[in-house]
């Protein structure tokens, strides 16, 4: 196939972040890529060589091969590939083949260099690296959307003044949106409008509520800033704004809402939940934890803020439960400590999160003490942090079964043999148990036996060689043909599972770091850092694997946050269709990162990267 310039242009034109380019920085764009064919199987590049240039396809297929050969991705028309190497030392990252016979677009180096340093939409595709921008919480960063009341309760033009009075009374709120049957709002009724043109003139309360309402009242879109609902208020001085969009009545945000979103933070909620007498008083607060997601989201805070901030309210949880606990129960009759693992060990929940913890014990502990006290305080303290939300383990990893309410001793005998025959169990257990953290009690419990534990697992090659193959059984979402591969079936089908095939995957390859490398650290993102501070990841390795875990970690709270937003109950379960081209290439571009240090970590390279 022979191509001319304009067919290069008419397909740049088609593809981002070309598309973005202006007509004249198109046309010279067109003019340097060179069309290269090349037969089914050939090598295009292969690892460690110097790159020829940017490659998009333009027709056929192309395989992708880490160091080791193992293949990380297929490629088809459209996609690009090549850029990791160019943007380091101008080395290949990784070998390219071609699936089928394929023609190739390819930019030289130097105008790839160019364009990168001429052109910020082009920089910001190929740059990988999630930039933080953390902008203040207040009402002049805050859209709308984020502020207001999904759902509002309404009412129909023709229903009695009486009938709206008894409605606002029972759902105490204070206004109603007037709206017809295709939810176009009409106007709006306050306890105000009841009072002064209901009351005050005596009027019956069979009048309809189209009489006394606002007619037409002053609205906003979802897109409006906070600081614009707030001098509209103040200008009008009214207490009610309805946001509508395309017609249609999407929401409302009052007084209570712009006082409620400044006063919310991790901070008060950790006040009110050490002064709070009861399991249920702390829900109440728990409740909030995805309007603080949604902020935290809105506002820019890198993921691990997000979710250290979060976990911060369940340790606070579990801390004043157990308090609580011992005030029922009484003095506990020998020291304890409270751990625990999973997301909340490594300071890493979300708006969608289980307990999994643990006891240990005091070796002076006894039979009867365990079976009486400690029972019955790990019930009340599960109990608390199910009614919190904090809904009870599938898997029955939690304090209250007698096998992880033990005495350290036991604790000990347990690693010791998991260590010691990595069988299947002992492998996921071990994976489990090597993320504990302690929330409350004597940490000194917890302290040595975590060194010692290390240092054994570490110097034992064979288990170690078997958490490394338990590690690498969950697979990033790589599908052969399209790119990314979704769930096949069920109420999740086309979706991509953010947490078990996105951030788990990291979360896995992270312990192993730490076990190799005796690090004490539980949670990822500190794990992964330290790993390449100490060698344990290369600085080029660890620095990819890095930036591939926020990208991961932020697309998934993002997409919580979304559903936050429209009201509904946040989950892992995100549908590809949702994003851009852009997005799309970046997330596939982070589990390529990660699949190929799966392959690394497979072959038993020590330092990765």
């Amino acid at each position: 196939m022979s191509l001319t310039v304009g067919q290069i242009l008419g397909f740049l034109k088609s593809l981002h972040p070309y598309d973005a380019l202006s007509h004249e920085v198109q046309e010279k764009l067109a003019e340097r890529f060179q069309v290269r064919h090349v037969e089914a199987d050939s090598h295009i590049y292969k690892f460690g060589e110097q790159l020829p240039g940017l490659f998009v396809i333009y027709e056929g297929g192309v395989k992708i091969r880490d160091e080791n050969s193992v293949i990380v991705s297929h490629l088809v028309h459209r996609n690009t590939f090549g850029e990791r190497g160019l943007l380091k030392d101008g080395t290949a990252a990784t070998s390219a083949q071609a699936d089928e016979a394929s023609v190739l677009l390819m930019l030289p180096p130097a105008d790839f260099r160019k364009l990168m340093d001429e052109q910020q939409v082009v920089a910001r595709f190929f740059d990988r690296a999630r930039k933080a921008s953390v902008r203040s919480k207040d009402l002049a960063t805050t859209q709308a959307e984020t502020l207001m009341a999904r759902n509002p309760v309404t009412c129909a033009p023709d229903a009695s003044v009486q009938d709206a009075a008894r409605k606002m009374r029972d759902l105490h709120i204070s206004s109603l949106c007037v709206t017809d049957r295709q939810e176009t709002l009409l106007g709006i009724v306050t306890t105000r409008d009841l009072t002064g043109k209901v009351l005050a003139e005596g009027l019956p309360g069979t009048t309809r509520v189209a009489d006394v309402m606002t007619k037409e009242p002053v609205a906003l879109a979802p897109s409006a800033i906070g600081t614009d609902i707030l001098h509209l208020m103040m200008e009008r001085r009214i207490g009610h704004i309805p946001i509508v969009e395309a017609g249609r009545l999407a929401g409302m945000v009052t007084q209570t809402d712009l006082t409620r979103f400044q006063a919310i933070s991790s901070a008060d909620m950790v006040g009110q939940i050490t002064r709070a007498a009861t399991a249920e008083d702390m829900a109440a607060v728990t409740a909030h934890i995805p309007r603080l997601l949604l902020q935290l989201v809105a506002s820019g805070s890198p993921h691990e803020v997000v979710t250290r901030l979060i976990t911060d309210i369940a340790d606070t949880v579990t801390r004043r439960l157990l308090a609580l606990a011992e005030e029922k129960l009484g003095p506990p009759p020998v020291p304890y400590l409270w751990l625990a693992c999973g997301s909340q060990g490594r300071q890493e929940q979300t708006g969608v999160s289980d307990q999994d913890n643990c006891l240990f014990l005091d070796d002076a502990v006894s039979d009867s003490d365990r079976d009486g006290y400690f029972a019955d305080l790990a019930r009340f303290v599960c109990d608390g942090l199910n009614t919190c939300g904090y809904v009870y383990c599938p898997g029955d990893m939690m304090a209250t079964n007698p096998r992880w309410c033990r005495p350290v001793r036991v604790w000990k005998s347990y690693f010791e043999g998991w260590i010691r025959k990595p069988d299947p169990e002992a492998q996921m257990l071990s994976s489990v148990m090597f993320d504990l953290r302690a929330i409350g009690g004597r940490k000194e419990l917890f302290e040595n036996l975590q060194e010692e534990t290390l240092k054994a697992a570490a110097s034992n090659s064979i288990f170690v060689a078997h958490m490394v193959s338990n590690s690498l059984k969950h697979h990033p979402p790589l599908n052969l043909l399209r790119g990314l591969a979704t769930i096949r079936s069920g109420e999740n089908k086309n979706a991509l599972d953010t947490k078990l095939n996105g951030v788990v995957p990291i979360v896995d390859l992270a312990r192993i770091y730490a076990l190799q490398g005796q690090i004490t650290a539980v949670n990822t993102k500190a794990r992964l850092l330290e790993a390449r501070a100490s060698g344990r990841l290369s600085q080029s390795g660890g620095s990819d694997l890095l930036d591939a875990y926020d990208l991961i970690a932020e697309t998934r709270l993002l997409h919580q946050a979304g559903l936050i937003k429209l009201g509904q109950k946040p989950d892992n379960f995100l549908q590809p269709s949702s994003l851009s081209d852009f997005e799309r290439s970046h997330l596939r571009d982070a589990f390529v990162v990660v699949k190929t240090m799966q392959s690394s970590i497979g072959h038993g390279r020590g330092m990765l990267g």
